[in-house]
């Protein structure tokens, strides 16, 4: 074999290589979460991928499907939620029936998941977050110290509806690490 075919052949199998490296790359697209902030509505996101041929809008779908359908349905608002996302508002919600979701283009399905919407419960973080020097030492080194918020206005804890249970974390002055405070189910936390 001359230097050349060696040459060659080198450098297709560097060549093969160096493909089968970057498939390992190669992400496909994926469901990266379903939320419902107050277990009346949802949404679902999901991330691209990077294959070069689904980037472009509407190449993928969500499609879902609740317990007892017969067929996937698609989304019903891809824009309530931001790219990558469908919303379900209350029309298409029902709390206590188990839902699948996938993402799909026409060709093929990419992911699948099935919840119910009590399952995916997070709901958004308070607001009117606000802090009060109750008193400090003689020294005015060391000062008690109460934490006030209200809870979401996506949540209705007036009716009961939902329950909140909230964790704060704290870090003193100059310090790196958080503190947590115990889980409370009111709107204030004396530290």
């Amino acid at each position: 074999m001359d230097l050349r075919n060696l040459l060659f052949t080198l450098a297709l199998v560097c060549a093969n290589d160096s493909f089968s490296a970057s498939d390992d790359l190669l992400q496909w697209p994926q469901i990266s979460k379903c939320r419902s902030p107050e277990l009346e509505t949802f949404s679902c996101y999901w991330t691209d991928g990077n294959f070069y041929n689904l980037t472009a809008p509407g190449t993928i779908q969500l499609l879902y499907m609740k317990r007892n359908d017969e067929d996937w349905k698609e989304c019903p608002d891809y824009i309530t939620a931001g790219e990558n996302s469908c919303y379900f508002n209350t029309s298409y919600t029902s709390i206590w029936i188990p839902y699948c979701v996938k993402l799909a283009n026409k060709d093929e399905v990419f992911d699948e998941k099935c919840f119910s919407v009590d399952e995916i419960v997070l709901p958004d973080p308070p607001v009117h977050l606000n802090w009060t020097l109750l008193n400090t030492s003689q020294t005015g080194i060391h000062g008690d110290i109460q934490v006030r918020w209200d809870p979401p206005p996506t949540a209705d804890v007036q009716k009961g509806w939902i329950t909140l249970e909230y964790e704060l974390q704290y870090k003193e002055v100059n310090e790196t690490k958080w503190k947590e405070a115990c889980s409370v189910h009111n709107t204030f936390v004396p530290l």
